[in-house]
């Protein structure tokens, strides 16, 4: 096994950094604090093409492989969550249905505005009342002529209502199948669309500089062409993207745990108490050692289960455990980065603050802790009763 990346991979990376030091830390706290998107950012994040990392360079992508893009979450969420969601939400759950279920009109048409920085799609699952439980999907569509009409609401929405949002894919019930079982669809709604409304949801304790909105369906008609993969795909698509897509929240793991380690680092080779650096006495040293054994764990699994996936291997399971194991280490090390800042810690002039708030999601979106738990469960064979 080769565990040397190569020289593109450490360029890219370099590249990434860099972007995200001298664009992105200078304006982190200040969008954070006044829970604003960033236009500015994002477009420029589209002229890097971070935007379109996968996709063909036929419809306007960078061609690149799964751990090149998981690789630029990663450097981007060691500085800032907020600026890592709009990428990966974009990337995963945004392109990503589309490009790999859509048909070669619906691949020409939005793909090459999507990996520009001039527009964002978004994702269609959550409801209400159907979070970890999509069966639960409440979200109609009733066919018409030469259409459908979809009734809904859709909540926790990335990327559902930004100045560049053109549109979202939607998951909704299409009918009941042989033995009572329903059957989903998903389907791809432009915004300006009649019936569909959005509105940003305000108030957030974590990705305050991300948005995340509410949409609605009301009598909305989508054209026949709209509909994405095939009658009673929906669940497939779902399933397939959010194992895509839970690499990408555990990049974010991964980015937050090495931007926490990192400021509780420097901070304990500065602050001093009882006439030494904390980061000397042994308490604080063996909780750094810790974090960097954690860091390191969560790197290499991570980067084994995108080799899976770029080399056509079955990954569900994997993806699982990496999104478990890095959401759950970048909560304890955020934590104990945090406790070595004291209370300073705590207040907002020091990133910390925002990097303790901002790991909470990891552990509930695209899957909580406790469904990756049970994903890996039945992978074991067992069948847990819940």
């Amino acid at each position: 096994m080769n565990f040397d990346l190569g020289d593109d991979y450490e360029l890219l990376r370099k590249t990434v950094r860099d972007f995200a030091e001298n664009e992105i830390r200078p304006l982190a706290k200040h969008l954070d604090e006044r829970e604003e998107f960033s236009l500015e950012i994002t477009k420029k994040k589209g002229e890097m093409g971070f935007l379109g990392i996968t996709v063909s360079p036929d419809f306007g992508g960078q061609g690149l492989d799964y751990l090149s893009y998981i690789i630029i979450v990663e450097e981007l969420a060691r500085v800032d969550a907020s600026q890592a969601a709009t990428v990966a939400a974009h990337n995963s759950l945004g392109t990503g249905p589309i490009y790999r279920y859509g048909t070669k009109e619906q691949k020409q048409k939005y793909l090459p505005r999507l990996t520009t920085g001039n527009a964002l799609w978004a994702f269609g699952l959550t409801e209400p009342d159907a979070g970890s439980d999509s069966n639960a999907t409440a979200t109609t569509a009733v066919k018409s002529n030469q259409g459908w009409i979809l009734n809904g609401q859709k909540t926790f929405i990335t990327n559902g209502d930004t100045p560049l949002t053109i549109g979202a894919t939607i998951k909704a019930r299409t009918g009941i199948k042989e033995g009572e079982k329903k059957e989903f669809s998903c389907f791809l709604v432009d915004a300006g669309t009649p019936g569909f409304s959005t509105s940003t949801l305000k108030g957030k304790m974590m990705w305050r500089a991300s948005n995340t909105a509410e949409l609605f369906m009301s009598e909305c008609f989508v054209p026949e062409e709209n509909l994405l993969g095939k009658i009673g795909e929906g669940s497939k698509i779902m399933l397939s993207t959010l194992d895509s897509g839970r690499l990408a929240i555990a990049a974010m793991g991964l980015g937050c745990a090495q931007g926490a380690f990192e400021m509780a680092l420097n901070y304990s080779k500065t602050r001093k108490q009882f006439g030494n650096f904390i980061g000397n006495f042994e308490v604080n040293s063996f909780k750094l050692a810790d974090m960097a054994m954690k860091i390191e764990l969560a790197r290499t699994f991570l980067y084994k289960t995108c080799w899976l996936k770029d080399n056509n291997k079955s990954f569900t399971k994997e993806a699982a455990m990496a999104k478990l194991y890095c959401s759950e280490i970048a909560r304890e090390i955020a934590d104990e980065a945090l406790q070595i800042h004291g209370g300073y810690g705590l207040m907002k002039e020091y990133d910390i603050e925002r990097f303790y708030r901002d790991q909470r999601l990891l552990q509930i979106g695209e899957g909580t802790s406790e469904i990756q738990r049970l994903v890996i469960a039945r992978h074991l064979g067992l069948n847990p009763i819940f």
